[in-house]
């Protein structure tokens, strides 16, 4: 396997920690690391961080709940009334079958977003690999929803209005269809990416005073980023379920 570089110390601890263990395990699988020091790249390591983060928050938010909800509760009211109501509003009522997809895809696409701010870390949405993973993840739950909800019925989407246009519409569809998680992941990636690297300037001309605008900025972006991720997976599912095409 290539030797891959860290500069992250909490990776650096991290493949000290599991390196080998991991690398055992996979030689059992019959792939050998030549180091397992380097085994796991940054952005795994991020996105672990991002999902155990999560997952601790939302147990600790979510924890004794009662019929007259205390402080910690109301914010655990108000993230999942959040994804919710942008359920609801594009989807339908339906949509409430839903927010627990949409919410984790959210929630964890702002996390991994702002993660790149904490200083000695970086967003894992600045690879194009984890964009990719989320997109994906999209991309593959409405096409089930939609055979889901209409069975076979659902390729007649792929195949518009007017009969004899179906030859033609058919590889048009699949193609605007394959495109969705491209556009996803690219819009993502390519903005966290940018925002990191010039933070990264910044920060290598003046590390003190220089970045904060530029930081200041990228929290906003981070922001508008996750609820664009989360509008468009709400738009596409909206639209594999439809009942009329």
């Amino acid at each position: 396997m290539e030797k891959l570089e860290h500069s992250l110390a909490v990776v650096e601890l991290f493949n000290r920690a599991f390196g080998r263990s991991l690398a055992a395990l996979l030689g059992l699988v019959g792939i050998q690391v030549e180091d397992p020091a380097h085994l796991v790249p940054d952005h795994v390591v991020m996105s672990l961080i991002v999902v155990l983060g999560l997952s601790l928050t939302l147990a600790l938010l979510a924890r004794r709940l009662s019929l007259v909800p205390s402080k910690r509760q109301s914010v655990m009211e108000l993230i999942v009334g959040t994804f919710e109501g942008l359920a609801t509003d594009f989807i339908g009522e339906e949509g409430r079958r839903y927010v627990p997809l949409i919410g984790s895809v959210g929630l964890f696409v702002l996390t991994a977003n702002l993660l790149g701010l904490v200083p000695g870390l970086m967003s894992p949405t600045s690879k194009i690999t984890v964009t990719a993973g989320c997109a994906l993840v999209v991309f593959v739950f409405y096409h089930a929803q939609g055979f889901k909800a209409h069975g076979l019925g659902y390729l007649k989407q792929f195949m518009g209005p007017v009969p004899f246009l179906a030859p033609l519409m058919f590889p048009i569809e699949i193609i605007s269809h394959f495109s969705r998680p491209v556009s996803l992941s690219m819009r993502l990636f390519g903005n966290i990416f940018s925002e990191e690297l010039l933070i990264l300037i910044m920060f290598s001309i003046l590390p003190f005073f220089l970045p904060l605008p530029f930081m200041a900025i990228a929290m906003f972006t981070a922001v508008i980023q996750a609820f664009v991720f989360v509008l468009l997976s709400c738009i596409y599912i909206a639209g594999a379920i439809a009942e009329e095409h």
